[in-house]
């Protein structure tokens, strides 16, 4: 999705007003409850809260110039990579194996038999189509951000096809936008 993101991308950015602004953080609060102590330093009340819309229907949630979570659609907002690094224990991780590190950094999507090889970990209460961090055999940070497909219990049981898509990954052009100028 943000394989070759970079700001040319970005077709408008606005302030939300006051409503909108308590309308997102009530969301990104209700997705993240562990990050309900850091929400007033990330996105503070009298800080202008930007949203800019980009292609594919895509939005960036900023503050200060630095993105911090992003939509598709009316999708889930889920944190960037730069966040969840801050703040390693706001969302449910699924583990890949070393063999799919190299893919998934590349951009594919994640595999049921990646996630269910000896190297790999699921968490079981993770529900179809829930945000989750993918993290990666003997590495201490997320690679990747997805989206599941199925629940953790379907990918066990199928074991075939795509059990996670690939939102943002490490290197990625949201990755390398450290400023939304």
């Amino acid at each position: 999705m943000f394989k070759k993101f970079s700001s040319e991308e970005v077709s408008a950015q606005n302030q939300v007003k006051a409503s909108v602004q308590r309308k997102i953080r009530q969301s990104i609060a209700d997705e993240y409850p562990g990050l309900e102590q850091a929400l007033e330093d990330l996105l503070p009340k009298k800080s202008p809260l930007i949203v800019a819309k980009c292609q594919n229907h895509l939005n960036l949630v900023v503050v200060n110039n630095v993105p911090l979570f992003f939509n598709i659609r009316d999708g889930p907002y889920m944190p960037t990579l730069r966040l969840l690094h801050q703040y390693p224990d706001i969302m449910k991780k699924l583990q890949v194996d070393r063999g799919a590190i190299k893919f998934v950094l590349a951009g594919a999507n994640i595999m049921c038999p990646g996630l269910t090889s000896p190297g790999g970990a699921l968490d079981d209460t993770v529900a179809a189509e829930t945000p989750v961090a993918i993290m990666a055999e003997g590495k201490q940070h997320a690679l990747a951000i997805g989206f599941t497909k199925m629940s953790a219990k379907e990918i066990r049981d199928i074991n075939k096809g795509i059990g996670v898509d690939n939102m943002h990954y490490l290197n990625d052009g949201l990755w390398k936008m450290e400023h939304l100028d």
